[in-house]
């Protein structure tokens, strides 16, 4: 079964991975062609002052724009890096941008290669949605996404939506998730005369790392243009990082976390004559990374590996959304390679060798009709199919069947903003073997409500409930031995009630201010854990126990104009939970796992003339890595982890094209912590960047 497996399926893949790159190609090919035929070049200025006014000015107009108009109009909390804010973060991928939200908690197993995912408002991973460029990444094995993958060098914004995006016309898919983080990618924007832009990045530092990238935007015509984005990822992982055992310590180094990694991306957008906007994307991302596992009873070396390769081709439609009806189209079709070799498991046929083939087709329609100038109604239905191979003993294959239908309305009188959905969920598990999980259906409705308090908009306040579920991932169904065909979904309630405020000022030494608060409770019933079976060799999935989430979150951004040539921005959050677990009729009155009562972050960011400085500060408290009652000693804790990151640019011109310079140091006092018990975290080290562009 293993060898019939495998051939089906390299058949199956080596088809769909040509046909993928055949796009990709296709598309970097029709760019290339239009390049030698570009008409005229961009035109520069000359005056060396006027350009470096012009710089100081859009950061600023980046940051006013990200509080003002996403921030005061959302009736569910949004949080939003974009632009230049993104760039001077001390942040190498997606994972790392989003420790600087409230309410985030970052898994991360260390290093450039190590897996990161992010749980919000310790609901949960898989409670969590990510989406890029407007349509979901999904992953039914396992129901999480990866993170650390995605680099900044080609996304211009970054949004983190608690409960779902403020905007009812959008896919089902939208509004399916209990928090959800939008990913853009970078839209050309080209001003008279200008055909084409190209941004080469180069990084390098510490842990060995080689981080080459281009970004080449081309206008086609003047309703078409093209993005190809390409990267390569190197680093061999090692990184000092001290281990005491409790009778003694010694500083050890951190091996088998090296990656090499490929990302290519090609795209098309443009827009017809009626305004209708369309846009095609092909992706693929490959890496070949080192587990390098716990430390724990003196184990230091680690030989598991891990090769991935996640690739899809997308498609998105939407008519003018200024006319009385609007229309929307996706699709999707995606398809994913895992495989993990362990070495030091041997089995009755050799190593521990298993790979891991999913498949995904996805499409989505949605409708918008105004009823009045003050209701708007959307309906939207989509469809999707996820299959699973493995060369596992006894796996069942399955194949599931989702479809989402979802209702939604807005009404707007005036300063109060009102939104109404109800998702159904109907799904229908098959497998070839064995015995299926079956047919499951939902409905859970959505109330969200924003009402600006003040005639010039700058204070509103706002309130969400929100009933959602998750799906048992194959993974918590028919991982061999493991799975439970006979799990229910984990259900969550969301409460959230909060405020922003926003103000900007003339001709004072503060531009702009900002603060966002919410409190918020959470409840999550028939909580899905792995726990023993029959020996620790052999766990099982179980519904177990509910979960209560109580918590604050507070976002203060302010700009001030120091001086003629001097401008500052400063970003303050900070977030306070309590989550219990409740079984059987036993309340663990700590935390859950991992999940800090207090956390914060600090930005502060200087620009002065040519120069940029970022200096960040991250904090999170104590945790705790298993479920603890009031019998709790501290063995089971996990110490509180604080880092200080610096980082200074230098912009510049070379050739009449503009270059920026920058060095971070990161970990400025060279903290030994923890994220996840026993995976050391690199302690100070540094990246040298250089972007070009033409």
């Amino acid at each position: 079964m293993k060898l019939t497996v495998r051939h089906t399926f390299a058949t199956r893949n080596g088809c769909i991975k040509g046909f993928l790159w055949f796009v990709s190609f296709g598309i970097t090919t029709a760019c290339c062609c239009l390049q030698v035929s570009a008409q005229s070049p961009v035109h520069k200025k000359d005056t060396t002052q006027t350009d470096s006014t012009r710089i100081r000015h859009l950061n600023q107009v980046d940051i006013r724009a990200a509080k003002t108009d996403l921030r005061n109009t959302s009736p569910t909390p949004v949080q939003v890096l974009k632009g230049e804010q993104l760039q001077r973060l001390n942040s190498f991928s997606v994972a790392d941008a989003l420790r600087f939200f409230t309410g985030v908690q970052l898994k991360d197993y260390g290093g450039v290669g190590g897996l990161k995912t992010v749980n919000v408002r310790s609901l949960g991973t898989n409670h969590v949605a990510v989406f890029y460029d407007g349509i979901q990444l999904g992953n039914a094995q396992n129901g999480q996404v990866d993170l650390g993958r995605f680099s900044l060098d080609n996304i211009e914004e970054v949004d983190l939506y608690n409960g779902q995006r403020s905007e009812i016309f959008q896919s089902a898919k939208s509004f399916s998730a209990a928090s959800t983080i939008y990913l853009q990618s970078a839209k050309p924007k080209f001003e008279p005369g200008e055909h084409t832009h190209i941004r080469l990045n180069y990084k390098t530092g510490s842990m060995g790392l080689v981080n080459p990238s281009i970004l080449w935007q081309q206008k086609l015509s003047d309703k078409i243009n093209s993005t190809v984005s390409a990267e390569y990822i190197q680093s061999n992982g090692h990184y000092k990082f001290r281990y005491t055992n409790g009778v003694y310590d010694t500083t050890a180094v951190r091996n088998n976390g090296d990656i090499e990694a490929y990302r290519i991306e090609a795209g098309l957008r443009g827009s017809t004559a009626d305004s209708a906007a369309w846009s095609v994307k092909g992706y693929s991302y490959i890496s070949n990374r080192g587990l390098p596992g716990a430390i724990v009873a003196n184990k230091f070396n680690y030989s598991q590996r891990q090769w991935d390769r996640d690739q899809f081709i997308q498609a998105n439609y939407e008519s003018n959304t200024r006319s009385r009806y609007s229309f929307k189209a996706i699709a999707k079709y995606s398809d994913n390679y895992e495989r993990y070799l362990d070495p030091e498991f041997v089995t009755t046929t050799g190593f521990l060798d298993n790979r891991f083939y999913q498949h995904e087709l996805y499409a989505s329609v949605a409708n918008r009709y105004r009823i009045l100038p003050v209701l708007d109604v959307a309906l939207s239905a989509d469809f999707q199919l996820n299959n699973l191979d493995a060369n596992l003993y006894r796996f069942p294959y399955p194949t599931r069947y989702t479809e989402l239908i979802s209702l939604a309305s807005r009404l707007k009188l005036g300063r109060l903003n009102l939104q109404v959905s109800l998702l159904g969920t109907f799904v229908n598990d098959k497998v070839k073997e064995y015995t299926g999980a079956g047919r499951k259906t939902a409905y859970t409705p959505t109330v969200t409500a924003g009402w600006q308090v003040l005639n010039n908009g700058d204070l509103m306040l706002r309130a969400f409930y929100k009933n959602i579920f998750r799906l048992p991932t194959f993974n918590d169904l028919y991982y061999t031995l493991i799975g439970n065909t006979q799990l229910r979904p984990e259900y969550a309630k969301q409460y959230d009630v909060g405020f922003t405020y926003n103000r900007q000022f003339k001709n004072r030494l503060l531009q702009q201010f900002s603060v966002q608060a919410d409190v918020y409770y959470n409840q999550v019933n028939d909580k899905i854990v792995a726990i023993p079976g029959l020996n620790l060799f052999r766990w099982v999935m179980y519904n177990v126990g509910d979960v209560h989430i109580k918590g604050a979150e507070l976002n203060v951004q302010s700009g001030w104009n120091v001086a003629d040539e001097v401008v500052i921005t400063a970003g303050l959050n900070y977030t306070y939970q309590q989550a219990f677990y409740k079984d059987g009729g036993i309340t663990y009155r700590y935390n859950i796992p991992y999940v800090p009562m207090h956390s914060g972050s600090f930005i502060l960011g200087a620009d002065y003339r040519r120069f940029q400085f970022n200096y960040s500060y991250i904090y999170t408290g104590l945790r705790y890595n298993e479920l603890s009652d009031d019998t709790n000693h501290g063995y089971n804790t996990v110490a509180p982890w604080y880092t200080h990151d610096l980082s200074v640019g230098y912009l510049a011109k070379i050739y009449q094209h503009k270059t920026r310079f920058g060095i971070e140091v990161n970990n400025l006092l060279n903290q030994d912590r923890e994220i996840i018990s026993n995976f050391p975290m690199p302690r100070r080290f540094y990246r040298f960047k250089i972007s070009y562009n033409i």
